[in-house]
């Protein structure tokens, strides 16, 4: 494999260092990842960036879990915009968005895609 394209995932926490229906923030790097676990649900696990970009502030993971229109959102702590979990893009405002991080479960563990 191409060491330029190889992909591999990194262990960010345990399953139960999550919240079902809630955030929690981790760091992975520099970054700040907002994880939301979401039991249930045809996905139930979404990364996005922790820092809000209204405020300016790393508060995404405490934001408010819901749901508009059959899309699983997180509404910011501060401001209440409403990000989609599954792209990131503000429902109020498309030119503002949260980056997503490709997650997954591998057995216990909580893994992000690091490129």
């Amino acid at each position: 494999m191409n060491s330029a394209t190889h992909i591999d995932w990194k262990t960010l926490c345990s399953l139960s260092d999550l919240v079902p229906f809630s955030g929690v923030a981790a760091k992975m790097g520099e970054a700040q990842i907002a994880l939301f676990y979401l039991p249930g649900q045809e996905k139930s696990l979404f990364a996005v960036c922790n820092h809000d970009p209204v405020s300016n502030a790393n508060v995404i993971a405490r934001g408010i879990i819901g749901d508009l229109n059959g899309e699983p959102v997180v509404a910011s702590p501060l401001y209440k915009q409403h990000y989609a979990l599954k792209s990131g893009v503000c429902l109020e405002d498309e030119s503002l968005s949260l980056r997503t991080f490709p997650v997954r479960l591998n057995g216990e563990h909580v893994e992000i895609m690091n490129a």
